[in-house]
């Protein structure tokens, strides 16, 4: 009879079960580097998400700073019509941010960026004319916020498609102006047509002085 041959600590369950723990274990990590890897679809869309909830997030904390600051009962001298069209750039700008980040971090996104960088195509300049005025309106909006023919609260009388519209403005933001008229319509227009039309800020109307005789 032949010498006895131990038998491995653990018995012979716990040889027969770790290889089955250790393939698990390999497909667990195969999964979560499948997940977080963004040259796939998965981690593509993951990120997205990841970046989109951030930018979601920075950009409410910047909406609340902004409403407590101007609701604060000190600061009631403040420019509404700067800070508000301020706020909305900001947030503009972080979800570009954003944007620019997550489609640097996907490789199929950044080579495919690279590639249209390389060479104009008709594309870009349809892109190209297709923003001209989304991109006048936004210069039209800093225009406005640096000349300051109006601001928030005045009563300005402007032309819309109705005729002559006499109502208080609302809101400059980076696209429109909103004017509220009289009757409670509410007027939206874009900013490039506010920077090049005559509009009569009755805000700024000089006092009426009567001549007195003796």
């Amino acid at each position: 009879m032949g010498p006895h041959r131990g038998v491995p600590c653990g018995g012979s369950g716990s040889r027969s079960w770790s290889p089955h723990i250790s393939l698990r274990r390999k497909h667990e990590r195969r999964v979560v580097t499948w997940l977080f890897d963004p040259s796939s679809l998965a981690g593509a869309l993951l990120y997205a998400a990841i970046f989109l909830a951030a930018a979601a997030g920075v950009a409410r904390f910047i909406r609340t700073s902004v409403r407590r600051l101007l609701s604060h009962p000190d600061h009631g001298q403040l420019d509404r019509t700067g800070i508000q069209f301020l706020t909305q750039f900001s947030q503009a700008l972080v979800y570009l941010c954003a944007l620019v980040l997550w489609a640097h971090l996907v490789p199929f996104l950044r080579h495919l960026g690279t590639a249209l960088l390389a060479g104009v195509s008709i594309a870009s300049v349809v892109i190209g004319l297709a923003a001209q005025n989304t991109l006048g309106n936004v210069i039209s909006g800093f225009a406005l916020l640096l000349y300051r023919p109006f601001r928030i609260g005045d009563r300005l009388q402007v032309n819309s498609p109705a005729g002559l519209a006499t109502g208080t403005v609302e809101s400059l933001g980076l696209g429109y102006t909103k004017i509220r008229t009289e009757d409670g319509k509410l007027v939206i227009i874009p900013n490039s047509t506010m920077a090049t039309q005559v509009a009569l800020n009755l805000n700024d109307a000089a006092p009426s002085t009567e001549r007195q005789t003796g």
